[in-house]
């Protein structure tokens, strides 16, 4: 018998089981989650062609843009093809070394998700308080001193509490009640003290999520206040930043359910439970481009001629 203080080998496998008390209707799953992942393909993939092809789009505001959508572009990959497998063929399976990998990429990418929102604040924030020098603070040498700091917390964090989870024992169940692997769903399973990982988790959720929506909070509280103590460009500023108040908001409410949902004792159904963990990650992918897309009206425009040239050119006629 294997002693249960034991560290795990990189071979043990665990079942990702989430969904399962739908019992027949599981594989149903598969065309919401299918949709949802073609929307959040083509809608970024659209908006990232817009702000790369168009030279009036290159400033930092858009490049920001563009850096969320690449983010949302590539968060669902690592996990919904998997999960679509899975309600299809009922592919379940996944070993620990894949698990980790996995759970690094996720997090670690959607870490960014609410970092950019920081730097689209500061941008909104030198654009809107400090006009003549706005260009300057936004060039590159020196907007990277609030670029690299938020991304070594990522990276120490998200790295800090992967790296913990490893090297927990498993000794019980191996069913993980997720359809990927969530860093809590993970270690519920262990056995043993987990005290350390849920520190760690929660120092993570609050320095990077509520850190950073924090950030944004008071950012926009200094530019609401700049901007009705001198009563210049009060609609253009609330216009430009409602955009971010409506994905922070939205994100902030999903990721909060998500998160504590672990670590608070609640009757919620463990479906619902899994269902909130996904939309945390899939949902903003979706949201995201069809928000930004709408409200800001440079993308807009080209949103519009890039379909009415798609379109122009599928009606000519070929000889």
């Amino acid at each position: 018998m294997v002693n249960s203080t034991q560290n795990v080998s990189s071979n043990k496998h665990f079942i990702l089981n989430g969904f399962n008390e739908l019992g027949a209707l599981r594989p149903f799953l598969f065309i919401p989650f299918f949709i949802m992942f073609v929307v959040s393909l083509l809608g970024n993939s659209l908006l990232l062609y817009i702000v790369i092809s168009q030279k009036s789009l290159h400033s930092p505001m858009y490049i920001l843009i563009a850096g969320m959508a690449f983010v949302d572009l590539s968060l669902p990959v690592f996990f919904v093809p998997n999960m679509l497998l899975s309600f299809l063929f009922d592919w379940r399976g996944i070993s620990l070394s894949g698990c980790l990998v996995q759970m690094h990429s996720i997090h670690f990418v959607g870490a960014f998700q609410s970092t950019l929102l920081v730097w689209m604040a500061l941008d909104r924030y030198f654009a809107i308080c400090t006009p003549l020098y706005y260009h300057e603070y936004m060039a590159l040498p020196r907007f990277l001193k609030f670029i690299i700091p938020f991304v070594i917390r990522n990276v120490i964090l998200i790295t800090l509490f992967v790296s913990l989870a490893g090297t927990l024992s498993f000794c019980a169940s191996d069913v993980m009640n997720h359809c990927f692997c969530e860093h809590m769903a993970l270690v519920e399973l262990a056995c043993g003290s987990t005290a350390i990982n849920n520190l760690v988790g929660l120092i993570s959720l609050f320095f990077i999520p509520v850190g950073d929506i924090i950030f944004v909070s008071v950012s926009y509280v200094v530019i609401f206040t700049s901007v009705l103590k001198t009563g210049r460009s009060g609609v253009k500023a609330l216009h430009t930043c409602v955009t971010h108040i409506v994905v922070l908001s939205v994100s902030l409410i999903i990721a909060l359910v998500a998160f504590l949902s672990y670590r608070i004792r609640n009757g919620l159904p463990a479906g619902i439970r899994v269902f909130f963990s996904t939309m945390y990650l899939l949902f903003p992918s979706c949201f995201n481009p069809i928000i930004y897309g709408i409200r800001t009206a440079e993308i807009r425009q080209h949103f519009v001629k890039t379909l009415m040239c798609c379109r122009f050119v599928q009606t000519v006629p070929h000889f």
